[in-house]
């Protein structure tokens, strides 16, 4: 889930700057900011590369029933899903962007094709070519703003040089009808991104809460039993080894079937007794 939240998050981030490139210093780039700062804040980044290393350990530990891996595996996301909750509770504001707000974005439209803003001029072509887009409202904008007499070529639906001359001649309906502003103001509102971006979030302290559980069992279990046996083999009696474990034949087996133990002295004495020379040999001692 980590490693999903550090991809999407870097998908996202490319659109995001260019929306924070084309919105500086206005309304709309503290609404972006807002909107996104979750998705992409350092911290979250750091979190995520070390919740992956954090799962390696606890997976370790599980394999090897490890209580000292086990207890820093529990720790950390312990620690880690306060973070997260910190961290979600600190960024968690509604922006407030209104649609009368994307008519701001035409003051920044007269810069386009100057020498000293390159980057702005880089960063219109590569809004309006990925989000299909022209101008702030309508691609006349570019007309009114500006001392161009047609839109730049990435206003173009089949772009190649010329296209917007060509189509500003002939036919319209070669240029993006639609503007960039609603564009803007649906990214700020949230996209899919975003929202796969929340749900892995959910999903993820869900899934820590679960884990922080499950490790606290393991735990449990895996300490009670090591002390249970630990007091088995402490308490188990040592064996006497004077006493004849087995009898495999002969009239002393018949003594040991009978009800004998092995910690009973006397039934080694009658199996000792039923034995003919035995006796003999000791009759004659005492003799």
């Amino acid at each position: 889930m980590s490693a999903c939240v550090l991809g999407v998050a870097a998908w996202i981030r490319d659109s995001l700057n260019t929306v924070l490139t084309l919105t500086a210093h206005t309304r709309l780039e503290e609404a972006a900011v807002l909107t996104y700062s979750p998705a992409v804040h350092p911290v979250i980044i750091a979190v995520c590369c070390f919740l992956i290393i954090v799962a390696m350990v606890g997976y370790c530990g599980t394999l090897k029933c490890n209580l000292l891996l086990l207890s820093w595996y529990f720790g950390s996301l312990l620690v880690i899903f306060c973070v997260e909750l910190a961290s979600a509770v600190w960024t968690y504001d509604e922006p407030s962007v209104q649609r009368s707000d994307m008519i701001s974005l035409k003051s920044r439209m007269p810069n386009y094709g100057l020498q000293r803003y390159q980057w702005l001029t880089h960063t219109w072509n590569s809004f309006q070519t990925e989000f299909k887009c022209c101008g702030v409202i309508y691609f006349t904008d570019w007309l009114e703003m500006t001392e161009m007499e047609w839109p730049p070529d990435s206003c173009c639906s089949n772009q190649y040089p010329g296209c917007a001359r060509h189509a500003h001649y002939h036919d319209l309906s070669d240029l993006h009808q639609e503007g960039c502003g609603p564009k803007i103001y649906s990214f700020i509102r949230g996209t899919k991104q975003l929202q796969v971006l929340r749900f892995l979030g959910v999903s993820i302290g869900v899934a820590q809460i679960l884990a922080m559980a499950l490790t606290l069992t393991l735990l449990w279990a895996l300490y009670y039993g090591r002390k249970s046996s630990h007091l088995d083999s402490t308490t188990l009696p040592a064996p006497d080894d004077s006493v004849p474990v087995t009898v495999t034949h002969g009239p002393s087996a018949e003594a040991l079937k009978s009800g004998c133990s092995r910690a009973n002295k006397g039934c080694a004495n009658m199996a000792a007794a039923s034995k003919p020379h035995e006796h003999q040999f000791e009759m004659a001692r005492l003799s």
